[in-house]
């Protein structure tokens, strides 16, 4: 079989060559460049080949010799998957790399950017434009693909400010599996295929519906008149009792999680957004944790610091340098967006931005949950994380290492629409939250696997529905059918059916990918089958019977009396808000992990050309680590 995939394989590189589509092969220096991980756990994936489209049209080519041959696509924009899913060791890598044109059309206040751009060629635009006041609602890492973080719904520095990523989206062009290029809209209309097809991407389009080739955005204009912006950051060193005496209890790094628990659990308002990470090096001896703050805020700095003496004020713990309020405060400062764009926002996050280059590849493992801020739950899940940051320094003492756990402040005004308006439904979050470990030994993978998988068992329980996790950070182990409720919820059921009404033979399939319809799974598609057309689709008509309901609708027709909210596909769901944490369809399962074999993850057999090739130069990276300050051309841009 191996054989008669590797022969269709060939033909379809042999069909491109002749429409001029760039394709390289193992040891061609742009296959390597592209085929590079920074993270070792996914080092030998090595596909057939590396295609490069350069336009549409040969996008369009690639799908349809590629599903004429039954070969596997993996798309790939800016490579940043967490668990791997924009490499492969199988078929066909369809990298965007050439495809990163934005261009801003300031009569019409939105930017247009093709699938492969990174957020960096984006808010260069903004840069060179001198558009201050204006934002676009994208990523923090500038290195980030645009795709990707649209398409699984976007969580960006202003997405309290203006919504998630996804939410101020206008129009989507994506090559379908027939090959075919198609223009969704947010005015198209919600019951027409390309209504759904447009929900759909909103929050679940990574590698599910067929490659996106262009995004049309709306400029976001800053509430300030000086187009200014407040941005800082700060790391605590909080230092502990137990140092210095024989004391039983801890009295300073009481207060330092009194403060930490406080302020998780404050209501901020919607112009502020302050991400935290908790941050244990196992080289790190003179605090047992740190916690870094990242400030951004759209209003001025004598409001921004009226903001934190209001709500941290009362803050005591003088902890390793001083009142949290009060370097919150020192550390931030105001300057006109463009400038915060260029320089503090690739600061404020080069850890992360170096981590993601192949230069220094080490090995990664993420997971992901979604908390609210009650302060009764934020209490546990503090005290959890603290007490399994002891027991990796305790377990992995005399390592080389880092435990991360990043708390992403979401919700403000993405929380103000229904789970059900777009494929992203985690948007009651107040913090999208990852763990993440780095090491570089190979012999420990098996040691923090089972580490983290004890971490997770205990953090679970506090996430959403007791499962909740976010796509854009995806969690490698989650079985296919887990990964869908984990990340969609309720809203699985009806991405189903857009994926049967847009890719009915499946040809876009991947690990965590949307499934067809139980209906359609049972029936067998010759991989050389060619995509329906929409007026042949096998969707029941009564399938979508309710989308003549808006979404918030109620209906009494469901018997018992009871009344159900109608989401965007008429599909019932009770209220999200039930005692026992769960909505229908949503029990937890207790097969939520599929099995996983190191070796087969990190010691498969390198082809001949990867044991014989060395790396070209990257990027140059210009000494990120040794310069104060950082800017959007130190990374390429």
């Amino acid at each position: 079989m191996a054989g008669i995939e590797r022969m269709a394989g060939e033909f379809v590189i042999e069909e491109l060559k002749k429409e001029k589509i760039p394709v390289f092969l193992p040891g061609d220096t742009e296959y390597e460049r592209s085929v590079a991980n920074a993270n070792l756990l996914y080092r030998f994936t090595r596909p057939l080949c590396v295609v490069q489209p350069k336009n549409v049209g040969h996008v369009q080519t690639i799908v349809k010799e590629a599903k004429n041959r039954g070969v596997p696509i993996t798309i790939k924009c800016g490579g940043h998957s967490y668990a791997g899913f924009s490499t492969t060791d199988k078929g066909i890598s369809l990298d965007l790399l050439n495809m990163n044109r934005v261009k801003i059309d300031e009569r019409s206040n939105t930017v247009t950017l093709q699938g492969g751009a990174l957020w960096g060629h984006a808010y260069k635009q903004l840069v060179n434009n001198r558009m201050n006041g204006f934002i676009i609602n994208g990523g923090r890492c500038p290195t980030v693909g645009v795709g990707g973080f649209l398409l699984g719904g976007g969580l960006g520095p202003f997405t309290r400010s203006f919504g998630m990523g996804c939410d101020t989206l206008k129009e989507i062009t994506i090559v379908t599996a027939d090959g075919k290029k198609v223009t969704v809209k947010d005015t198209d209309d919600p019951d027409s295929p390309e209504g759904k097809l447009f929900w759909a991407l909103c929050g679940a389009g990574g590698g599910n519906f067929g490659v996106v080739v262009e995004f049309k955005m709306y400029l976001q204009k800053l509430s300030n008149k000086n187009g200014s912006v407040v941005a800082g950051r700060y790391t605590w060193f909080p230092k502990s009792d137990k140092e210095r005496s024989n004391k039983t209890k801890d009295k300073l790094m009481d207060k330092f999680m009194d403060t930490m628990n406080d302020f998780y659990a404050t209501r901020w308002p919607d112009q502020v957004t302050i991400d935290t990470s908790w941050i244990c090096d196992l080289k790190e001896t003179s605090s047992e944790l740190a916690v870094r703050f990242l400030v951004y805020y759209d209003g001025t700095k004598e409001d921004f610091e009226k903001l934190i003496a209001d709500k941290l004020g009362a803050d005591k713990a003088e902890n390793g340098g001083g009142k949290l309020a009060e370097q919150l405060v020192r550390r931030s400062m105001s300057e006109k967006s463009t400038r915060f764009l260029h320089e503090t926002l690739v600061s404020q996050w080069s850890e992360e931005t170096i981590k993601a280059f192949p230069t220094d590849p080490t090995f990664k493992l993420y997971s992901s949950f979604v908390f609210k801020n009650d302060l009764t739950r934020i209490k546990k899940i503090t005290s959890i994380i603290r007490e399994e940051m002891a027991v990796f320094k305790s377990r992995f003492a005399g390592e080389s290492g880092l435990l991360q756990v990043t708390w992403i402040h979401s919700g403000g005004k993405a929380s103000r629409k229904d789970r059900s308006a777009s494929a992203f439904r985690w948007r009651d979050g107040v913090y999208q939250t990852y763990i993440m470990l780095d090491w570089k030994e190979k012999w420990m993978e098996g040691q923090i696997r089972d580490f983290l998988k004890a971490f997770k068992n205990k953090l679970r329980p506090f996430s959403i529905m007791s499962r909740a996790a976010f796509i854009n950070f995806p969690d490698e182990v989650l079985s296919s059918g887990t990964a869908e409720r984990t990340y969609y919820g309720n809203n699985t059921k009806n991405l189903r059916l857009v994926k049967q009404q847009w890719d009915p033979d499946n040809f876009f399939e991947w690990k965590q990918g949307i499934k067809l319809p139980q209906t359609a799974e049972k029936t067998p598609v010759k991989a050389k089958q060619r995509s329906k057309t929409f007026a042949e689709s096998s969707i029941p008509a009564d399938a979508f019977n309710a989308f003549n309901l808006s979404p918030g609708a109620s209906s009494a027709s469901s018997g018992a009396g009871y009344a159900f909210n109608i989401n965007a596909f008429g599909v019932p769901e009770r209220d999200y808000n039930r005692k026992d944490g769960l909505m229908d369809g949503d029990a937890v399962s207790s097969d939520d992990e599929s099995p996983v074999n190191e070796q087969d993850l990190t010691d498969e057999l390198a082809t001949k050309q990867w044991e014989t090739f060395t790396l070209p130069p990257a990027r140059s990276l210009m000494n990120l680590g040794s310069r104060g300050v950082l800017g959007l051309t130190d990374l390429g841009f």
